[in-house]
């Protein structure tokens, strides 16, 4: 027997309303991850941490002062889930102290007698001052130049070249190759440039981040450079061509120095392998 009007009735409310609470349900656990995930880092990095990491950022002293706020870094950190948030929590721990010391040192405002001590000086800077070129790569023609535009190191992890301000663009939605500019304008974007080049593998190099979290498996040319897993490959993948190899460089003991101070911070050890002064670059 067909079902009266009314039976129809309840039965289409009884449907549109588990409906919506499976709508609701599946937008929660949704929630719920992206709220896992945006406070893994957060959890680590409190903003009290955040602040007695960069004790002098935003001093009169330092041309970046009020551009890296906390909740910059954070919800930059949310747009990267993997970032901080793989294998134990030592493994997290050490990655994010890695990332903030490589930065630190990138946007670096300190000296050997700094009130603080040199490694309390990070995020001073959020352009490059006096570059030496407009980091122009005429020969990359996947990205080329746009005539008049400077890709000097800009944001925290002084994002540089063409192609990568090309590539940074695509990924996260701005003109990379017309705007540059934006990188050192705009605080959010300039903690994702960073949180970009941290997380994306450029081969032949890896991703810092796939190096930090110990996922990453020396090849045959590795071992060949002499080149190691640990904090002084992510040195090389940042800047290996400049920095490494050479032995005695100051800029790789500053790096080492910042990710020292921070380990202990965050009360996990730094592992091993900081320096890259015996590897080949990349």
């Amino acid at each position: 027997m067909a079902p009266s009007f009314r039976s129809r009735s309840h039965l289409t409310i009884s449907i549109s309303v588990s409906i919506v609470l499976s709508l609701f349900l599946i937008s929660f656990i949704a929630g719920a991850e992206a709220r896992k995930r945006y406070s893994c880092v957060s959890s680590i990095v409190t903003e009290s941490v955040y602040k007695s990491i960069f004790l002098h950022k935003d001093d009169a002293a330092c041309p970046a002062k009020d551009f890296y706020p906390y909740q910059s870094f954070i919800q930059a950190a949310s747009r990267f889930p993997k970032f901080g948030n793989s294998g134990s929590l030592t493994s997290r721990k050490r990655e994010i102290a890695a990332f903030l010391a490589q930065i630190s040192h990138e946007t670096t405002g300190g000296w050997a007698t700094a009130p603080d001590g040199p490694y309390a000086w990070g995020l001073c800077f959020k352009e490059e001052v006096s570059p030496g070129s407009d980091y122009c790569d005429a020969t990359n023609t996947q990205w080329p130049c746009v005539p008049g535009k400077s890709y000097k190191g800009r944001g925290p992890i002084q994002l540089s070249w063409n192609y990568n301000y090309g590539q940074a663009g695509r990924a996260l939605g701005f003109d990379g190759l017309g705007n540059p500019d934006i990188v050192s304008n705009n605080s959010l974007l300039a903690f994702e440039t960073g949180l970009w080049f941290w997380m994306t593998e450029q081969l032949p190099k890896p991703s810092c981040h796939d190096v930090m979290i110990g996922k990453y498996r020396l090849t045959k040319a590795d071992r060949e450079a002499n080149r190691t897993v640990g904090y002084g490959m992510v040195t090389n993948i940042i800047n290996g061509g400049l920095e490494c190899g050479r032995g005695g460089d100051g800029r790789i003991s500053d790096r080492v120095g910042y990710f020292q101070r921070y380990a202990k911070l965050f009360n996990v050890d730094t592992g091993p392998n900081l320096d890259c002064e015996n590897q080949k670059s990349f």
